[in-house]
């Protein structure tokens, strides 16, 4: 299927790649079909990975694993929302990235480990949740933090 985007121009996505939100995500509930966009030449190993919508050239979220930023990140979630994307969801391959905001002025860049985006690799399903942890932030500053990556 080729998928038009604003930032990526048109791409091709076989339905192997196309991810499943049934609630959208938190702020674009209207779109349920996504796929995910790696950097060509660091592949998944990327820090920075681009959730794009499939229907709307416009909505592509940058969205990082937060282990990149908090060694030991464990959201605490309720059964009944991660238990959604799939039946044995204990033996299945999740997946878990956080949404970044970058301004304008990218000293100011954040992570939301608040609400975590979870894919289920097997079934194609994801879903945003709102972890009850209360140290987790909805801005948590990065920028310092990649700096300092970038360095080593």
């Amino acid at each position: 299927m080729k998928v038009e985007t604003k930032w990526f121009g048109t791409i091709e996505v076989g339905d192997e790649k196309i991810l499943t939100f049934d609630k959208g995500i938190i702020g674009f509930e209207d779109w349920k079909k996504y796929t995910l966009i790696f950097d060509v030449e660091k592949g998944e190993e990327a820090s920075i990975i681009w959730l794009q919508a499939i229907d709307e050239p416009t909505l592509a979220l940058p969205i990082m694993k937060p282990e990149y930023i908090v060694k030991d990140y464990d959201p605490i979630v309720e059964d009944e929302i991660i238990n959604s994307l799939g039946e044995n969801i204990k033996e299945a391959n999740l997946l878990v990235f956080c949404a970044l905001t970058v301004p304008e002025d990218l000293t100011k860049m954040t992570i939301n480990l608040k609400a975590p985006i979870v894919i289920n690799a097997d079934t194609l399903k994801g879903v945003q949740l709102i972890a009850d942890n209360a140290d987790y932030q909805v801005k948590y500053p990065i920028y310092d933090i990649l700096n300092e990556k970038d360095g080593e």
